[in-house]
């Protein structure tokens, strides 16, 4: 196996392990951004009223986008053993 062929199989993890992680990331972000601004119009600073909306939206685009996700593992996954033997030389 060439070190061309070991990054450009790197690169492809990375870029499905990004693409898989970042739509939840986002979600977080979003949310986390509007409970903060909800905070600060109330001056309710309590740790749990952030976090708990945080992981509701988390585990329900988890739930919304989980059908995508596997299917993007599964295209990653049929590739890499499809060319198993490419690798192996």
């Amino acid at each position: 196996m060439t070190p061309e062929t070991v990054v450009d199989l790197f690169r492809h993890a990375f870029v499905v392990a990004f693409s898989l992680a970042a739509p939840l990331l986002l979600v977080g972000f979003a949310v986390g951004l509007v409970i903060n601004l909800v905070q600060v119009a109330t001056s309710l600073q309590d740790a749990s009223i952030s976090a708990v909306p945080r992981l509701g939206a988390f585990l329900g685009g988890f739930l919304v986008m989980l059908p995508w996700m596997l299917k993007q593992m599964s295209v990653y996954a049929i590739d890499i053993f499809g060319n198993l033997g490419r690798y192996a030389k």
